[in-house]
């Protein structure tokens, strides 16, 4: 049997974030592998997944995106060539930070509207994202585009341009 190259991703926006905690530490039976005052992240190998969760300053709740976390640069790339053979790209970026961590990422919407979030993640961070200029910047209710209409109202390169960071969109 050939070793996984992604891992299953869920995103929830949460309101009381030490209220979800403690509810999904014992759902998993497990302490999350990264907690700060505003994000928890459990990596699970069964299920295998990466499970979140964070505020929402606008106070949306309930899932914020799905999406597939690649184990190499290689995996991410095949993800990423299927997703713009549907024609489904919305924005690509590459050495953003995010949710804690430095990623490459593509960001795709399903035809329902579902925000999916593919991503190689290669180092952690000190910031839950940083602006384009790369200072630390408070973090906003996204990371990537919250909708389509985001993304047009950025300005958001083709799909075979890339961005270095969406915090245009989420700033």
């Amino acid at each position: 049997m050939t070793e996984p190259t992604t891992r299953f991703h869920v995103h929830i926006h949460v309101a009381d974030l030490d209220a979800n905690l403690r509810f999904y530490s014992q759902l998993f039976g497990a302490q999350p592998t990264v907690r700060k005052h505003d994000y928890a992240k459990w990596m699970l190998d069964d299920p295998r997944v990466n499970f979140a969760i964070s505020t929402d300053k606008d106070g949306a709740l309930g899932i914020a995106h799905l999406g597939l976390q690649a184990e190499s640069e290689q995996s991410l790339a095949a993800i990423g060539a299927r997703l713009q053979a549907a024609d489904a790209v919305s924005l690509a970026e590459t050495g953003t930070t995010c949710c804690y961590a430095r990623s490459d990422k593509f960001w795709a919407q399903d035809p329902q509207g579902v925000q999916w979030e593919s991503f190689h993640t290669h180092g952690d961070a000190t910031t839950y994202y940083a602006d384009p200029a790369g200072s630390a910047v408070e973090r906003d209710s996204c990371c990537g585009p919250a909708t389509a209409s985001c993304a047009t109202a950025c300005s958001v390169p083709p799909a075979a341009q890339v961005t270095s960071n969406a915090a245009a969109c989420c700033g």
